[in-house]
């Protein structure tokens, strides 16, 4: 019998981030229609065309946004079978190289966007079991956990890999479950256990068996096109866990702005409610920002100090992050 040659392509994926209305932001595309799921800016990568992934990758961006990008790093590569297809799909397998990219909203880019068949939509649309600014989310105690719970007493399908870890353990340790503390930066791990359960739509498209034994599936967050939820987990870790060593937060505000404006811009991606004098002190400390001797007025209450990011710090000493914490 002749041996089958498999074929790959390599798909560049952004998840462009954004700070706005209190809310962290990511660019999904929607050419399909309506009923279409969401996806992230997407395309293959064209050697011919592209001398590097990351020109293909801004190539992509702006064909499909026409936002032009600034800091952009590489995530991850994406490469698992099955993360990519449809049931009898026998096409080329793709794998993905994801991207992190921070952007500034500006006043045109909504109806630039839609001309474009492209929106904003807040990242918790997809993940609401990851936004504590409030309190700990319903979902969790009401529909997640006991789902999970319930797929952790099950015994282990055929062919399942082993693991260093059982699932109870590696429930306990992503969900902060028992003694364990909440790990704002484990979205990606909490994602995987929700997929490997069969508790979120994208692991019955795929055919996973864990899904397709169930009956129904709980509503949790929106479903998006192949394992573009899944790249989009692994931005959310990386961007909640760079907040603590790098001043990427700047790359997300306006040149200058109101210390509240920055805590709330912290909180959106942290996911956590942080105390107001905490934070005022953690940022004069790290001494992050200097005052522009400019006021606001914006809030309509009292006027509020403008700073600025203190740009020399880069060259004065490898510049700190904000090591924040939960309430």
């Amino acid at each position: 019998m002749p041996h089958r040659q498999a074929s790959i392509e390599i798909g560049l994926n952004a998840v462009i981030v954004s700070v706005a209305d209190g809310l962290p932001q990511i660019v999904h595309v929607n050419d399909s229609g309506g009923d279409a799921l969401d996806s992230l800016p997407f395309g293959p990568f064209d050697p011919i065309r592209h001398r590097t992934f990351e020109i293909g990758l801004r190539d992509w961006v702006e064909d499909q946004t026409a936002l032009r990008l600034g800091y952009v790093e590489q995530l991850y590569t994406f490469g698992d079978r099955g993360r990519h297809r449809v049931s009898g799909d026998e096409g080329p397998h793709v794998v993905s190289v994801g991207y992190l990219a921070l952007t500034r909203q500006t006043a045109d880019s909504e109806d630039m966007l839609a001309r474009h068949k492209s929106a904003w939509r807040s990242w918790y649309d997809y993940f609401p079991w990851e936004d504590w600014r409030t309190g700990r989310p319903e979902l969790l105690d009401r529909d997640l956990l006991p789902a999970l719970d319930g797929w952790a007493k099950e015994p282990p399908q055929a062919g399942e890999p082993p693991r260093p870890l059982g699932r109870q353990e590696r429930i306990r340790l992503a969900f902060g479950t028992e003694a364990t503390s909440w790990d704002e930066e484990r979205a990606l791990e909490r994602y995987e256990l929700l997929y490997e359960a069969g508790l979120v739509a994208e692991a019955r498209t795929d055919g996973r068996r864990a899904a397709l034994n169930r009956d129904s599936l709980p509503a949790l967050g929106v479903p998006m096109r192949f394992d573009h939820r899944r790249v989009l987990a692994t931005a959310i870790s990386r961007l909640r866990g760079k907040l603590k060593y790098r001043p990427v937060i700047f790359e997300l505000m306006p040149e200058t702005f109101t210390l509240t404006e920055l805590q709330t811009s912290v909180e959106a991606i942290s996911g956590r409610h942080l105390h107001k004098q905490n934070f005022r002190r953690l940022v004069e400390n790290a001494d992050l920002v200097e005052p522009t001797g400019a006021t606001s007025t914006a809030t309509g209450g009292r006027p509020a100090a403008l700073f600025r990011f203190r740009h020399q710090l880069m060259s004065e000493r490898p510049a700190p992050g904000l090591r924040v914490g939960g309430r």
